[in-house]
Formats: structure tokens, C-alpha cells, sequence
């Protein structure tokens, strides 16, 4: 017989509820009071008014009311809280490495750069350094797309040609056109709407965002259209570049507008320089790399009640698997890790990097409520709709997908990932924001794991989207690349679907398999205007 309940920690005073319980049901001696929804919470015990509401052993809530056991947990009757933190000297470090045999001397079929990074793909990218320049930069991208055969067919044109015609549905797309250079893997647009006006340090943040994508180890070049009077300069740009990766050595092409002329003008230059350059990063090809350098980004994104029990504890075995092979593991979105503070400052490996991360959760925790909102106003009405009834129960389970290895790094946005191990990445719990972030700092694989359905994506790097149940797998299977229900399911365990994992992380990063986001080219990037965003 299939499970009904899980309680997730000894210390927990609430079940998850893994099927549809109706009213009535008992449960080693507990009668569900009400209909329960799979993947809501009932009490296992009575909480008094005030009293702790405790899962994943950590307090994630506060009761409203006295809760008998057996009732269901709502936005009504209890609300958010969370433990206090603060950096303390006994570090807590220790961990339990997993059995990596089975992935010991394998590689993967990576792009070798010369900062000894290796990328899972060669890109170009063309570059606005101010959303002036969007128009320019959107024109040279549809020009080189088309042309150089990277253009992809539209199903929908195919589609309204066919009710136009009042042909077949089954009408026939032409084939792909041949590329032009055949290891570039494509030519992607990252335009913003940022780059003048705002406070000045928002110029900095971009210019740094912007440079950890051009050093990015998946991209091979770039071209960067300038206007010339905005407030992220590029002379600026070159300074984040050479801080990243000092004496950078890929192409990058920088025209401003204001200094060339003509619109004309500007774009036969910015052709003929991308094509030129193009020809160039077309002689870069795949060969063997070790799975240490694999540098991987943990993300979700429409979390459910599921999120926290399948697919974050099955990528955060995965996470531990890569920090064993020597390779780097980035978790981020600091709004979703409300109330598991002190666990991840007591992972740090020192006091110091312990200090920082706990600065960094007070600053954007402070920000936020001096905009009149605050961490607990994080989960979305889907999220609450399936389950996650507080910021508290969210990040709880968000936090999974970190694995149990010590954090060796804080980095704060718009930082880079410089050693292996767990890094902590500071961004905001929006998933294309945090996404575009983590692979600003290097990411070259991101796992992303969605319980609601998201189609986020990246123009540079893989984002493999994990479902936390089988129901979404079918229903969305056109951006579903693996399943994890079978946890929920009962028909595997956590580690036979992180070994599934590790399997589609490998195939992906050698070129073997494409994600689904990348052939729906979802090529999200939304840079984070820092202190607005949760």
C-alpha cells in the first residue's frame, strides 16, 4: 500500500500529506479533521495558540489558534516564523561523503578555456551595455540567427500557414539550414533594461553581471554595443572583465555608438567583427574533462508541497556527489532560506565566511522590510495553493537542494564561483533573476526543480527542469527533462533518482543531451536591480 503521510524529522509536530486524505482518515491513531490536499500538512499532535509549528526540525510557523491533531495546517490558522541565528564558534563541518565510485575517472566532452574552466557549450553573445542600444542589438542577432543557420522553425507559423490554407495540421517544416560554423552552438541576445538612470552602483552590478557572462566558460566571444553616455561604461565593463579572469584572452568586441557614427556604420562594423571573431571561436572543439569541473547551479521554481521531500533532497545528493568529485556547487536564492540560517552558518567553514553569509541574510532581510514587505511575503499563491503555507516551510525545503557538504564560499551578486565546494550565492528567490545570477558566477549545468510547471531557461547554460511529481511530468512533459515522483511514489529512493541525475548531468554537459528549455529556446536573463526583488 502506497504511504499516505510523511513526517520529515523526528522534531516535527505536522505530516506531509503524500495522496489525498479525505476526512476521517486515520493515521497511527490520528483522524484527519478535514478533507487534506496532497502535499498540505496536517498536526500529528496538539499546538497550542502560539505555540511552535515545527517541520524539517526547524520552526517554520506559529499557531494561531489551538490546533487539535489531525488538522489541517492553512494561512488562517497558523503563520510565518522562524529561529533566530547567529555566527557561533563551534563549526559543523563534518559530513558523510557519498560513494562516488561509479563516476570516478568518468569526463565529459567540455570546451577547454584558458582560465583552465571548461564550458558545456561555445556561445556567442551580443551584449547592450544600455537598454538604448536594444533595438541595435536585437537587429544584429535576427540578421545573424538567420543567416549564419542558426534560425529554428516556428511551429506556430507552420501552424497559422496550415489554417490559412485550411491544409492538414500535419503540414511538414522545412529543415534546420546548415550553420555556418558548426561548433558554435549558438548566438544569443542578452538585452536588459538597464545601464542609465538609477543609482550608480546599479552600473556596477551590471557591468559585473555582464562580464561573469563574457568570461563565462560556455561562451566563446562576445559583442557589446555601447551608446557612449550611459552610466555603465565600458571601460568599466573591462575592469569587472579583468577582475574576473585578469588578461582575458576571448574575443570581445566593443563598438559605441556615439564614437562611430551612424546606425548604419555601426552594424556593418559589429558584422563583420562578430563574423570575423565567429570564425576564430569556431576552431574551439570538445574534449575530454573531469567531472570536477563541473560547476553546478541548484535552482526552483514553482515549488509545491512535494519540492522539499522528492526533488530538492535528490539534487542536494547530487550536490553532495559533486563537491566529492572536486567539482563546485552554487545554492542561491537567500528569501528561500528563511529559518535554516543557523544550519548553514554552522556549515561555514570558518567564522568569517559564517559572518558573511549571516551579514548578507540581515542586509536583504532589512532592505526588504524597509520597502514595506519582508521574507515571509515570498511564496506565491501557487505555492501556498499546493502546500507551502509559509516562507519558513519554503525555504526549509528549498534548502535541500544543498546538500549536507560544509559551505566553502559566500559570494555576494555579482560575484563568480573561484573554488570548489558549496558556495552560497546571494540573490533573490525570483528563479530567472536567481538563475541569470547563478550562471553569472560561473554555472555551466543548472538543476532546476519545479513542483507548479516552470519553463525558465538560460541563453548560455543547460537548465535541466526536474519535476517533484509525476502528474507535472506528463502533463508538461515538453519541459520535463526527469521525474522525481518515484520518491513520492514509493518506487525509488533518493539516491537511485540522483544517480538518474548524475547520469543526464554528464550526457548534458558532453553535448549528448539538449534540454528541453534549450529547444524551446527559453533563453530567460533578467538582471536582479538589487533590493526589490524577493
Amino acid at each position: 500500500m502506497r504511504q499516505q503521510i510523511l513526517q520529515i524529522h523526528p522534531k516535527d509536530n505536522v505530516w506531509a500529506a503524500l495522496q489525498d486524505l479525505p476526512a476521517g482518515t486515520s493515521i497511527a491513531g490520528i483522524t484527519a479533521l478535514r478533507d487534506v490536499a496532497a502535499k498540505h500538512k496536517l498536526t500529528c499532535e496538539f499546538i497550542p495558540k502560539d505555540g511552535p509549528v515545527i517541520m524539517y526540525g526547524v520552526l517554520v510557523g506559529l499557531a494561531n489558534e489551538d490546533l487539535p491533531a489531525g488538522e489541517l495546517i492553512t494561512t488562517k490558522n497558523i503563520r510565518h516564523a522562524s529561529g533566530s541565528f547567529a555566527v557561533k564558534e563551534e563549526r559543523h563541518t563534518q559530513w558523510e561523503l557519498p560513494d562516488v565510485s561509479r563516476w570516478a575517472g568518468r569526463t565529459f566532452m567540455g570546451y577547454h578555456r584558458s582560465d583552465e574552466r571548461v564550458g558545456t557549450g561555445n556561445y556567442w553573445v551580443i551584449i547592450p551595455m544600455v537598454f538604448c542600444e536594444n533595438r541595435n542589438v536585437q537587429t544584429l542577432h535576427n540578421v545573424l540567427v538567420k543567416e549564419l543557420g542558426y534560425e529554428k522553425p516556428n511551429p506556430y507559423e507552420t501552424m497559422l500557414r496550415g489554417m490559412l490554407r485550411q491544409t492538414s495540421a500535419g503540414e511538414q517544416v522545412s529543415a534546420e539550414k546548415g550553420r555556418t560554423f558548426p561548433n558554435i552552438d549558438g548566438i544569443k541576445l542578452l538585452s536588459h533594461t538597464l545601464g542609465c538612470g538609477g543609482v550608480k552602483d546599479d552600473a556596477r552590478t551590471l557591468c559585473g553581471l555582464l562580464a561573469g557572462y563574457i568570461t563565462h566558460p560556455n561562451v566563446a566571444g562576445a559583442t557589446v554595443l555601447s551608446l557612449g553616455c550611459q552610466n555603465a561604461q565600458l571601460a568599466m565593463l573591462q575592469e569587472e572583465i579583468e577582475k574576473r579572469v585578469p588578461g582575458f584572452d576571448r574575443t570581445v568586441i566593443c563598438l559605441e555608438q556615439q564614437q562611430v557614427g551612424s546606425e548604419k556604420d555601426l552594424m556593418e562594423q559589429a558584422l563583420q567583427r562578430t563574423l570575423d571573431g565567429l570564425a576564430k571561436a569556431n576552431e574551439q572543439q570538445r574534449a575530454p574533462a573531469p567531472l570536477s569541473k563541473l560547476i553546478i547551479g541548484m535552482e526552483c521554481g514553482g515549488s509545491d508541497g512535494f519540492s522539499g521531500i522528492s526533488a530538492n533532497p535528490a539534487v542536494g545528493r547530487v550536490a553532495d556527489i559533486i563537491v566529492a568529485l572536486g567539482g563546485s556547487v552554487i545554492l542561491s536564492e537567500f528569501p528561500e532560506l528563511c529559518g535554516v540560517e543557523q544550519e548553514l552558518s554552522d556549515r561555514c567553514v570558518d567564522t568569517t565566511l559564517a559572518a558573511r553569509y549571516t551579514q548578507l541574510m540581515r542586509e536583504y532581510a532589512a532592505r526588504a522590510e524597509a520597502l514595506g514587505s519582508g521574507f515571509d511575503s515570498n511564496p506565491s499563491a501557487g505555492n501556498i495553493r499546493d502546500g507551502l503555507i509559509t516562507d519558513a516551510i519554503k525555504s526549509a525545503g528549498a534548502a535541500k537542494k544543498g546538500g549536507s557538504s560544509p559551505v566553502t564560499d559566500v559570494i555576494d551578486y555579482p560575484g563568480r564561483v573561484t573554488q570548489p565546494g558549496l558556495a552560497l550565492l546571494c540573490t533573490p528567490g525570483s528563479d530567472v533573476e536567481s538563475t541569470t545570477a547563478e550562471v553569472g558566477a560561473g554555472a555551466n549545468i543548472v538543476l532546476f526543480t519545479t513542483g507548479l510547471g516552470t519553463p525558465t531557461g538560460n541563453p548560455v547554460t543547460p537548465v535541466l527542469k526536474l519535476s517533484t511529481n509525476t502528474k507535472l511530468a506528463h502533463k508538461m512533459s515538453d519541459i520535463i527533462d526527469l521525474d522525481t515522483g518515484s520518491i513520492i511514489n514509493g518506487e525509488e529512493s533518493i539516491d537511485d533518482v540522483a544517480a538518474r541525475i548524475m547520469e543526464l548531468v554528464i550526457d548534458t554537459a558532453g553535448g549528448n543531451y539538449t534540454a528541453k528549455a534549450q529547444l524551446l529556446e527559453q533563453d530567460d536573463f533578467i538582471p536582479w536591480k538589487r533590493g526589490i526583488s524577493l
